[in-house]
């Protein structure tokens, strides 16, 4: 071995055994003198205070802080100058271990490296009226670079150490509250003119980090572990620490942020983020009232986070807090439904609008580029808001194109099935939120549908190759471009509905739709569903959401009037066919109002007014109706003979002229129900021929068997029915034809009670065919011989013809 190198580790060893031998002297000598090195340890820190520090007892521990003399004080107390009145021990910990220079030592002063708390209570209190147990420590006051070093002693702790320490900050004046268990705690400190730096490592469980206690506790019974670093600045004020990560609740986080502790009252700003966290760990972060409306959320895949959370420790203070989110792809439950392929970008903030405080009330959400999918229908919302946590409203933009047969799925097909087509929406709305889901929105914007083939339950309608417009504008809805096809049926409609959007909340029943028609072709047989009473909707199990939604939707239509204006090329119902038809109708609950219907029928004309009353399965029809000019043969065939039997289209001829006012009754199929009709009718028939009636030529048999009766012209015939149900009441009417003349009277029943008085002159009127004087032709009618007939219903049923014995 080289000569220098054995120099050189002799050298080495002299001073390692110099080193021990100063340590075991070190130790020899604090075991003899410890009594007034506790003393001496108590003065240093009771220098620092105001109020007493008390210490049971002090054991070496020399291993613990080799090089530096290392003791061990037992139940150590601090205590400020009135803890007698709020009762708060600052400190109380079983062991407190404290790590003295060496070096110092032995030139007679102590400085304190090293201070380890263990098993021990941390207490800051402040009372209501903002006085602090930590006043317990006197204010230091500025010290230069030169006093620092020349000072010869000082109370810098360079390491600390915690150990199953309780530490709270109870800010009654703040009503602020932080409870910490730290598990295990490692600091250095190192020391500057300037301020400080801290390097620390903890685990803990955070009870409590209220920073308003009447709104609850961030962070609540979470775990966390990691590190920190912290540095000072003593010009500043400013705690700061830099970002670091940090495991919360078993999630990774990173944590930072500062604290100005030369603030009055002191403020802090924290900054929490995870790259991915579920959204329920997230939530529970917060304080309960955030919390909890949170949580009437739920993502099922991990999100990005970032939250900032800013205030100060100052009476009734309460925190800002700015939470953003990123989420990709995820599966969103919320009250109003699930969301598939869930993608936005989320923010939240309590403090929206400047100078209205950090509240529930002042809260707002935001939500960007909100795409997905709800029951199969997808959609996308460029910018949602929701405003005030109390009272929530939101609003945004909806945009979605989807096959409306999906909406069966959501509505349920009680009111409307959907069989097929394509609906493309783009709306924006601003809603009150009840648990988070919307009610009473205020929309505006355009829904197109196309192609679509649907089924109107209530009524048993189909529609198929329609096409709607709807548009949202103000308070109104507009309904345009409308094609909709039932059967053979086509109509192009335009309506309209004032006031929409307040009505169909508060006032359905005031609702009026008003449509302008146009069709080329109409069935009435196809729409027969209306003259039935709607088809109540019995919920089928969809959400409660969706079941108000469809409620409130049957409520409108079943309560709301429908006025329409109707134009139609053609209009035909069973055997009756019409064309160029007009009709203004009123539509509501209780029935079917008509008004100024006027169509072309038979060569003539007709104009009807009335009212159809649905009434369970029957429907009561009260009818004003004027018929012009129209073949009569036709207009009984169209309308099946109005219920006679005997009398037919087959046995009329000529053009008739007729004001009837009627009422009656017809089922939900279309049917007259039998011997409901009721009213007068008023006729005049033209160039009217009775063709074939089996009833005159029944008197012709024995009466006229030489007289053509099987055709009979009239030149003129007119009368007055009053119609009773199964009855029909001819008023006394003249008839006069080219075979015969006859007064008749009485009653036709279509049952039973026939009775008609016929009073028939023998004269043959061709007779008087030359005679052009009016009164003379009346004087010579009933001229000679005249048979009087009675028509009433024989034992078989059928009518028998008999002399009218009371023809008076």
């Amino acid at each position: 071995m080289h000569r220098w190198t054995k120099i050189a580790l002799r050298i080495i060893a002299g001073l390692i055994g110099l080193v021990f031998i100063v340590y075991i002297s070190l130790a020899i000598y604090v075991n003899i003198n410890k009594k007034s090195l506790l003393a001496s340890i108590s003065k240093e820190l009771n220098n620092n205070i105001n109020g007493t520090m008390t210490i049971g007892s002090m054991d070496p521990s020399f291993l613990k802080g080799f090089p530096g003399v290392s003791v061990t004080l037992n139940n150590v107390q601090i205590r400020d100058s009135l803890w007698e009145r709020h009762r708060h021990t600052l400190l109380d910990a079983k062991d407190l271990d404290v790590s003295v220079n060496a070096l110092a030592l032995i030139t007679g002063t102590i400085r304190i490296d090293r201070i380890g708390i263990n098993n021990a209570t941390i207490d800051l209190f402040t009372d209501s009226t903002g006085y602090s147990n930590t006043s317990v420590f006197k204010k230091k006051r500025e010290v230069n670079d030169k006093e620092v070093q020349s000072n010869s002693s000082s109370a810098e702790i360079r390491r600390i150490i915690l150990n199953n320490v309780s530490f709270i900050l109870d800010n009654r004046l703040g009503n602020k509250l932080f409870r910490f268990s730290v598990h295990k705690f490692r600091g250095k400190m190192d020391y500057r003119s300037d301020g400080w730096k801290a390097d620390a490592r903890l685990d803990m469980l955070v009870n409590s980090l209220a920073f308003n206690t009447d709104k609850g506790s961030f962070l609540k019974n979470k775990t966390m572990e990691g590190g920190f670093l912290a540095d000072y600045d003593k010009k500043t004020g400013v705690i700061s620490l830099s970002e670091q990560k940090m495991l919360i609740g078993g999630d990774a986080f990173t944590l930072g942020g500062s604290f100005n502790v030369a603030a009055k009252p002191v403020s802090f700003t924290i900054k929490i983020g995870s790259d991915k966290v579920l959204w329920r760990h997230a939530s529970a972060l917060l304080a309960d009232n955030i919390t909890a409306k949170l949580n009437m959320f739920d993502l099922k895949k991990p999100i990005s986070v970032d939250a900032v959370i800013a205030g100060n420790m100052g009476h009734g203070s309460k925190p800002s807090v700015d939470v953003a989110c990123v989420v990709k792809n995820n599966e969103l439950n919320s009250p109003g439904g699930s969301v598939d392929g869930c993608s936005f970008n989320g923010f939240f903030t309590n403090h929206a609008v400047k100078g209205r405080g950090y509240n529930d009330a002042n809260s707002q959400i935001r939500l960007y580029h909100f795409a997905g999918s709800y029951s199969q229908i997808p959609f996308f919302i460029d910018t949602a808001v929701i405003n005030n946590l109390i009272k929530p409203v939101s609003s945004g933009t909806f945009r979605s194109k989807f096959p409306i047969r999906a909406l069966n799925k959501v509505l349920g097909n009680d009111l409307l099935k959907f069989n097929n087509g394509i609906a493309d929406l783009d709306l924006r709305y601003q809603a009150d939120m009840v648990n988070y889901q919307l009610q009473k929105p205020i929309i505006s914007g355009i829904i197109e549908i196309k192609d679509a083939d649907l089924d109107y339950v209530p009524r048993k309608l189909n529609f198929k190759n329609s096409s709607i417009g709807i548009q949202f504008t103000g308070n109104d809805l507009l309904l345009k471009n409308i094609r909709v096809q039932s059967g053979e049926s086509i109509a192009y409609m335009e309506g309209s509905v004032k006031n929409f959007m307040n009505l169909y909340y508060t006032a359905p029943e005031k609702i009026i739709l008003t449509w302008q028609i146009k069709s080329p072709r109409i069935n009435l047989g196809e729409f027969i569903g209306f003259l039935g009473s709607r088809k109540r909707i019995i919920s089928s199990g969809k959400k409660k959401s969706d079941n108000d939604f469809m409620g409130r939707l049957n409520t409108v239509v079943e309560k709301s009037r429908v006025n329409m204006h109707m134009q139609a090329d053609k209009v035909i119902y069973h055997k009756f066919t019409a064309t160029d038809a007009r009709a203004d109708l009123a539509l509501s609950g209780q029935g079917i109002e008509m008004q100024n219907i006027s169509l072309k029928h038979g060569g003539g004309s007709l104009i009807i007014n009335g009212l159809i009353s649905q009434k369970g399965n029957l429907n009561n029809f009260d009818v004003h109706a004027k018929v012009a000019n129209v073949g009569i043969s036709n207009f009984f065939y169209s309308f099946e003979n109005f219920g006679l039997q005997s009398l037919t289209s087959k046995n009329l001829r000529g053009y008739l002229f007729s004001k009837t006012d009627i009422s009656g009754s017809i089922t939900d199929a279309g049917k007259l129900v039998p011997r409901s009709l009721r009213g007068t009718v008023l006729f005049d028939l033209k160039e009217g021929a009775l063709v074939g009636f089996e009833p005159i030529k029944g008197v012709g048999k024995f009466a006229f068997p030489f007289r053509d009766l099987n055709n009979i012209v009239f030149s003129n015939l007119n009368g007055k029915f009053d119609i009773m149900g199964e009855k029909i009441r001819i008023n006394p009417m003249l008839i006069s034809s080219s075979v015969l003349n006859m007064n008749v009277a009485g009653i036709y029943s279509m049952t039973r009670g026939t009775s008609i008085a016929l009073d028939v002159p023998l004269r043959n009127p061709k007779k008087d065919e030359t005679i052009t004087d009016k009164k003379e032709i009346k004087e010579r009618r009933m001229k000679g011989i005249v048979l009087h007939i009675l028509a009433a219903d024989g034992e078989d049923g059928k009518i028998k013809f008999s002399w009218n014995k009371n023809h008076d």
